[in-house]
């Protein structure tokens, strides 16, 4: 399988991703765009790799004007009835429907790891001007709690799991100074938003039913393992979230 079919596989999960994918810490956003911002200016930010709007509502309650860019036609059908008003274009980090040095920022949530890090940030580096910014955010469960790292061994790593603990993205020019930092923190979940996270997940998307059997078995033994969920209730998923930034010269 392809990774370019599991990059566009989303749309097959839209309600379940809405449903079970964290938000973005407004703390990781705003530091992130921070390079950029003027008092008194809004900011001009395209955030490529959409997806549902998850990291579109936290640049719009920024005060940015936001344009939001996915290669998923379903996934740009949830995001307009999720964040309403916002402008959306069929494209990818490597093709952007955009004008030259248009952009105050391009912004991506659990999407770089899907991009050539050379064409993406050649990309990036046109429709970006001069001083402008690349924030890259991916929300990574915390696995020092036992019950999260059975979750995560159920389920398999994700591409963006795996990139951020081979120690995180790669840019390429015309971008440089690369800076990193990291929040902690958690959220309730409910049995039905854990599933729905589960079924969220590129590789358990375009599993094979077996496969996808095999993995359900698995994360119900997790649950058994956690009596908030089994119970019905809810518990905290703890998250760490690692934010980039780059500049365009």
């Amino acid at each position: 399988m392809t990774e370019s079919r599991k990059s566009t596989s989303f749309g097959q999960a839209a309600a379940a991703y809405e449903s079970g994918r964290p938000e973005y810490p407004a703390a990781a956003v705003e530091w992130m765009l921070a390079p950029v911002r003027e008092p008194g200016r809004a900011l001009r930010v395209a955030d490529v790799g959409a997806g549902t709007g998850k990291l579109t509502r936290a640049v719009v309650e920024l005060g940015a004007d936001v344009v939001a860019i996915d290669p998923d036609a379903t996934m740009l059908a949830s995001l307009q009835d999720n964040v309403r008003g916002i402008p959306t274009f069929a494209g990818t980090a490597e093709d952007l429907p955009l004008p030259d040095s248009g952009l105050d920022a391009v912004v991506m949530g659990q999407a770089w790891h899907w991009v050539d890090p050379d064409a993406g940030s050649r990309e990036v580096g046109r429709v970006v001007r001069s001083g402008g910014v690349l924030g890259l955010v991916w929300n990574i469960r915390d696995e020092r709690v036992g019950w999260v790292r059975r979750l995560t061994d159920a389920m398999g790593a994700s591409h963006g799991e795996r990139l951020i603990a081979a120690g995180g993205p790669r840019i390429a020019e015309p971008l440089v100074d690369l800076e990193h930092r990291s929040w902690t923190w958690s959220r309730p979940i409910t049995l039905p938003q854990l599933r729905d996270l589960v079924f969220s997940r590129s590789d358990v998307i375009m599993a094979s039913p077996e496969e996808r059997a095999r993995i359900d078995a698995e994360v119900d033994g997790v649950v058994a393992s956690v009596p908030g969920l089994a119970d019905g209730g809810a518990v905290d998923l703890p998250y760490v979230t690692h934010a980039y930034r780059a500049r365009r010269p």
